[in-house]
């Protein structure tokens, strides 16, 4: 089962394949922590949110349809997930006092407080209505803040590709927004 690729993966797992299930996650797992750890630095909320995005891929992999790389499906339910976790934290009551030293330890980035905040509606709709390869581009280049090589690599496309979609998708972008 290993040299079946992330898409075939996926559509056994949609079939309740456990054993693909395991092989997918073996496969992900690692790049997602990483990617993950990249974003935010509570590796307690890393943990948490590959559990959710593993738990999410088992229950919608059958709606997976495979028009585009795997790999940007998986990362896109981790980011969501991510999203949504950094969300509740901000919805919890804050504590009055003197911060603890794992409060000085760790704090959001900048691009975790824009992510945790509420898109703007017009552009959140405008991003779902992009294809879902020219989405994947834009998650990988703009909010991964990946080079054009690593997107290609993660995508598993060539690098014209990559700039070719990413220079579709700001179009579109743009278009939808004016």
């Amino acid at each position: 089962m290993m040299d079946v690729d992330d898409e075939e993966l996926l559509r056994l797992v949609g079939e309740g394949d456990r054993g693909a299930f395991d092989v997918l996650y073996a496969r992900n797992a690692p790049w997602l922590v990483l990617r993950l750890r990249r974003r935010c630095r509570d590796p307690e909320l890393v943990r948490e949110v590959l559990q959710e995005t593993f738990l999410t891929v088992w229950r919608a992999a059958a709606g997976y349809r495979g028009d585009g790389a795997a790999v940007g499906w998986l990362w896109s339910v981790a980011a969501g997930r991510l999203i949504d976790a950094r969300r509740r934290a901000l919805a919890r009551p804050q504590s009055v006092g003197a911060p603890s030293e794992d409060v000085l330890a760790w704090s959001p980035s900048a691009e975790d407080e824009v992510l945790a905040g509420a898109y703007d509606v017009e552009l959140e709709r405008a991003l779902h209505r992009l294809a879902p390869e020219l989405r994947a581009v834009l998650q990988a280049t703009v909010l991964d803040g990946l080079t054009v090589r690593e997107a290609a690599v993660l995508l598993g496309v060539p690098e014209g590709t990559v700039k070719t979609r990413a220079m579709r998708a700001r179009r579109e972008l743009r278009e939808a927004l004016s």
